[in-house]
């Protein structure tokens, strides 16, 4: 058994770790609930706009072609890997990455693949892979529309120079403080899936106003900054729900710690003062 300065010094130990973890999981309680309000508000003008314009570009005619909706053989792919610039918040960054290697090697298989990191941690691990052409790790300190119109501008020209034949997201989304989906969701080329042609029904028959060549240059560059946009709010919202999750469950451990370190040094003291009258009774019987 331990004596007891070493036992005292542990849950003293333990004691300091249960207070950063508490203030940590205040801290991104307080966090959280901002940017929950920023993604709950942003997704379904999100979600709106991109089943729009995916429509809208499927009825385009020939004559105005859309660099973003060019379906070609797919031999090059760009993974553009959402992940933190901080950890201790589960396996939030974990899942991301395991997500990212998984595809790498199974969905697209025989491909070129390359990632896009998004975030520190995504960096470092995925960086060992030698694939990593560009990362992003300021973004977060600064999360703007702005920011991320940078990114999404330079994606966007990659793919329409050809540099890549389909860029894919991989990043949390939100559903709730103790819940995160790890997503992984199509970015270029522009495409419905069978599920939302059916649910549309027959094909609509618009009126283009402004001109068609408008809506290729402004509307859909800018619905392709906004599905990013929405990518890394939704990051945002699941890493503080993920830290919190991790730091209320961290604290929760260190008080059990404490508590059964605090009844092993009560019972170690214990034998001890017991220890000590039995000395003092052998000594007083021995002088006897």
């Amino acid at each position: 058994m331990a004596n007891l300065k070493e036992i005292r010094n542990r849950i003293n130990s333990v004691g300091s770790t249960m207070q950063i973890t508490s203030a940590m999981k205040m801290v991104s309680a307080a966090k959280l609930k901002k940017a929950q309000d920023a993604i709950v508000a942003m997704r379904p003008y999100s979600e709106t706009l991109s089943a729009l314009l995916r429509n809208l570009s499927a009825n385009l005619d020939g004559d105005v072609q859309n660099p973003y909706a060019v379906q070609r053989d797919i031999k090059k792919v760009l993974i553009v890997a959402i992940t933190s610039n901080r950890g201790l918040a589960g396996a939030f960054n974990t899942n991301v990455i395991k997500e990212c290697k998984r595809s790498a090697q199974e969905l697209y298989a025989g491909m070129e693949v390359s990632f896009l990191t998004i975030g520190k941690k995504g960096n470092d691990i995925l960086g060992k892979t030698g694939r990593v052409t560009y990362n992003n790790n300021d973004i977060f300190d600064d999360l703007t529309f702005s920011a991320n119109a940078a990114i999404a501008e330079q994606i966007m020209q990659d793919y329409a120079e050809g540099t890549y034949d389909k860029v894919v997201l991989v990043y949390n989304k939100f559903k709730n403080a103790a819940t995160q989906i790890v997503m992984h969701e199509s970015f270029l080329p522009i495409e419905s899936s069978e599920e939302e042609s059916k649910a549309a029904g027959p094909a609509a028959d618009f009126i283009f106003e402004p001109s068609k060549e408008e809506i290729i240059s402004e509307l859909i560059p800018k619905s392709l900054k906004t599905q990013l946009f929405k990518a890394l709010r939704d990051s945002v919202a699941s890493e503080h729900g993920a830290r919190m999750t991790a730091m209320h469950k961290a604290t929760d451990n260190a008080k059990d710690l404490k508590d059964s370190l605090t009844l092993e040094y009560n019972k170690a003291r214990q034998a001890s003062i017991t220890n000590e009258i039995l000395e003092i009774v052998g000594g007083a019987e021995a002088l006897a």
